[in-house]
């Protein structure tokens, strides 16, 4: 994890806790899939997910009024600013010593927390975002228009900002040497932050929706809650596939998706006896080691995606246009999956850590103050237990799985003809069950 004096792993089971053995778990995952594509090939002939995001039902009134309230979308703004500078006050003033919440708060309460946030509630740090409302109280002082910058954003730029400053974020996590400790978090945040701002002022707000990795996080995830926006802008309730589904194809998105699949992977992979065993022996610093895992693995996970859609691509005979956007069509497949195993790394560690990172946030400085009124909170552990967490661990990986291959279906059937849709689905159906087998092999592998 992300802080190396913390005891707890991201998943407290291990192969023990499994109510089946290893190798009958793989087994069966693999066949829950093959059996679920064969049921959607014979039952799901048209596709009938909402794409286009025309359906849903209208929201409450008051409901869609108050989210809407110019007064609301400043509240949560200045809550965003509020927890920011409550962040710095232990980042800056406080002891670099376990006891700060300062990696607590960035790795645990804001890096996995967006995750379960988001799936409930939609893409909530566009709104919270502390930076976007520096960039917007900026704009406002010096009576500008926040969407325009000293320069358009060029054409095509799409995710990739937000791929490699994701990137950036998911090294600093798994493998920056001495991560968790005050001045090398400051470092990444100012970097961070000096990457935001000069890019808003030079592209306006838009920068955000481009560049910056927790709102891309959330964006992605919050395409599954069962909230959203329709075209129009109303707000619906909405079937989460349907709003996973209308996440379109941008230049980047598969770069994005790719990084958070590869870098989860990698985690599991980081924990394996075998690669501490390698790590310890090769003669490498750590962060050489860790840091050429972390691309090897999220390369993997790349070669895999492409061949994978490029024979999908051929098989199902695709035009040569839409050959080319396959990779991006089916990129929304890999959401579901990514958030599988975010929940099933994080788990434990979003339920611990965080009531821990809570109750320490009550004295950011280390003073024996209780501002919030928490600082004598005792981790409660009854959500926690081995067989209890292994289970949670199968049934979100394979249930990521199964979501992906429903997804990729469907969006197979827009892409191929009728005739070949089925056929064309088999190289991502060998995609799918090498990601489940990887994963659970990684994930149990110690």
């Amino acid at each position: 994890m992300t802080t190396p004096e913390t005891v707890l792993a991201h998943g407290v089971g291990g192969r023990q806790d499994l109510p089946i053995t290893l190798p009958q778990l793989v087994v069966a995952a693999a066949l829950t899939l093959v059996v679920t594509f064969v049921a959607l090939g014979l039952l799901w002939r048209e596709p009938r997910l909402d794409r286009d995001a025309v359906g849903g039902r209208q929201v409450p009134r008051w409901l869609a009024r108050l989210i809407d309230a110019p007064t609301f979308r400043w509240a949560l703004r200045g809550l965003g600013l509020l927890a920011a500078g409550w962040f710095c006050v232990g980042l800056l003033g406080g002891p670099d010593t376990t006891d700060n919440p300062t990696a607590g708060a960035l790795y645990v309460l804001l890096w996995v927390g967006l995750a379960p946030l988001s799936l409930l509630l939609g893409p909530v740090w566009r709104a919270l975002n502390p930076l976007r409302t520096v960039h917007l109280l900026a704009t406002l002082a010096l009576r500008r228009d926040r969407d325009r910058g000293i320069r358009e954003l060029p054409p095509g730029v799409g995710l990739w900002p937000a791929a490699g400053t994701l990137f950036g974020f998911v090294w600093l996590e798994l493998v920056a040497p001495d991560r968790a400790t005050l001045p090398v978090i400051t470092a990444w945040l100012a970097a961070y932050a000096v990457v935001m701002l000069v890019g808003a002022a030079l592209f306006g707000a838009a920068w955000f929706d481009h560049a910056d990795p927790f709102e891309t996080y959330s964006s992605l995830i919050g395409q599954l809650a069962p909230i959203g926006r329709a075209a129009d802008g109303v707000l619906v309730w909405r079937n989460p596939l349907d709003g996973i589904a209308g996440l379109w194809p941008r230049p980047g998105l598969v770069a994005v998706v790719i990084v958070l699949l590869g870098s989860t992977m990698y985690d599991s992979l980081s924990n394996a006896p075998a690669w501490l065993r390698f790590g310890q022996e090769n003669g490498l610093h750590p962060a050489a080691t860790g840091s050429g895992g972390l691309v090897l693995v999220i390369a993997a996970v790349a070669v895999a995606y492409l061949l994978a859609t490029a024979a999908a691509a051929r098989i199902g005979r695709a035009d040569p246009a839409d050959a080319r956007a396959v990779p991006g069509e089916i990129a929304h497949s890999i959401v579901p999956i990514a958030v599988g195993y975010v929940v099933a790394h994080y788990y434990s560690l979003l339920i611990l850590e965080g009531q821990r990172t809570v109750a320490l946030l009550s004295d950011p400085l280390g003073t024996g103050a209780n501002w919030l009124g928490t600082a004598d909170w005792e981790p409660h552990t009854g959500l926690v237990t081995p067989s209890g967490v292994a289970t949670l661990q199968i049934t979100v990986i394979i249930l990521g799985h199964l979501v992906g291959t429903l997804l990729a279906h469907d969006r197979a059937l827009y892409l191929f003809p009728r005739a070949r849709a089925v056929a064309g689905q088999l190289p991502l159906l060998a995609l799918m069950v090498a990601y489940t087998v990887g994963g659970l092999l990684l994930l149990y592998a110690g």
